[in-house]
């Protein structure tokens, strides 16, 4: 099992670890990712730590698909690969209907449908075999819309980019999570549960990979965790609750929420709907303290050095590949890389 790290995505003002994401390179540490919400973008980070850094690979987690055309996602990535000497990961995702419809402005609807052709679309630019035609529900290139000019034609990339770049797709619920191991090279899960893979993954991730004839060897599972490195485990516990509450309960509508099913999926259904009705009334400090000891640690790893250790053998045992880390503790960051070795 290799490591990477999660920069995460900005709050009011952009801020990057670069002292923790030098010393992860240093370390060895497979990967850096960057995110997106409504603020700052992954890309313009990720170009900057690029060339900062000498080897770590630069992953986004997750570039926005309604944000960007699948010929745009495709022509930043062969650029930034291109520019770090073929360091980057492609991670994509459709973030949910509050940011794709209120922020980007697009449709949310049908996102198997959406994400298949835009991961078709994508490779297809990268092995530049032909000029780019797509013909599908959601994409045509060329345009041919009622209000087409008619001059579009079928295009190949100018630059020649790298035909395997690795795409990655965040993804939770089922039917997604069974997509992505069919046409990725591997997954993003937040809030993954290594206890809990056998009963709310691994059908659906052995369902895709068979559909692609492919084996669980050829795919990258690659889930964050938050690191929280004291010897007061209850401390711990208290700094994981927050991100938590704000997902379970308020990152998407009631009935539309994907980390509240997750949590359920889980066999945390009755805190996950005191959490929701708490935080939705606005009684955040409330959901926070709402969410069980027990949930914190099943996605985190909590504790003293040694209670670390012994957590970490649940995520060895699991089939994770790459265990990406969320903390700014470059502490936190040198022992888990010291007890992964």
């Amino acid at each position: 099992m290799r490591l990477g790290i999660m920069a995460g995505y900005s709050g009011a003002r952009l801020e990057l670890p670069m002292e923790l994401i030098q010393e992860a390179d240093r370390l060895g540490v497979y990967a850096v990712w960057t995110a997106e919400a409504y603020g700052s973008d992954c890309v313009t980070p990720l170009a900057w730590i690029g060339a900062q850094t000498q080897h770590i690979h630069l992953g986004t987690a997750i570039m926005q698909m309604p944000a960007r055309t699948p010929a745009n996602t495709a022509m930043t990535a062969m650029t930034l690969d291109q520019l770090s000497g073929g360091r980057f990961l492609l991670g994509l995702g459709l973030s949910g209907p509050q940011v794709v419809e209120g922020w980007h402005g697009q449709p949310y609807g049908k996102p198997l449908g959406k994400t298949r052709e835009y991961v078709e679309i994508v490779r297809a630019i990268f092995k530049r075999e032909k000029p780019l035609e797509h013909s599908g529900e959601h994409y045509q290139i060329p345009y041919q819309g009622a209000d087409a000019t008619g001059l579009g034609k079928p295009l190949k990339s100018i630059l020649h980019g790298r035909a395997d770049i690795p795409i990655y797709l965040a993804a939770i619920g089922p039917r997604n999570v069974e997509l992505a191991a069919e046409i990725a090279d591997g997954w993003l899960p937040i809030f993954f549960s290594p206890a809990h893979y056998d009963s709310t993954y691994k059908s659906n991730i052995d369902a895709g990979l068979a559909k692609a004839g492919k084996t669980i060897a050829d795919f990258d599972i690659a889930p964050s965790v938050a690191v929280m490195l004291n010897d007061d485990l209850e401390v711990c516990w208290n700094m994981g609750k927050p991100l938590l509450a704000l997902y379970i309960g308020g990152m998407g509508a009631r009935g539309k929420n994907f980390y509240f099913d997750l949590a359920c999926r889980y066999g945390y259904e009755a805190a996950a709907v005191q959490i929701q009705d708490l935080y939705l009334a606005g009684n955040k400090g409330e959901a926070v303290a709402a969410v069980p000891d027990a949930l914190v640690d099943d996605l985190s790893l909590c504790g003293p050095k040694e209670r670390i250790k012994d957590r970490l053998e649940i995520w060895k045992a699991s089939p994770v590949t790459t265990l990406n880390l969320m903390t700014t503790d470059i502490n936190a960051l040198r022992v888990v890389a010291e007890l992964v070795e």
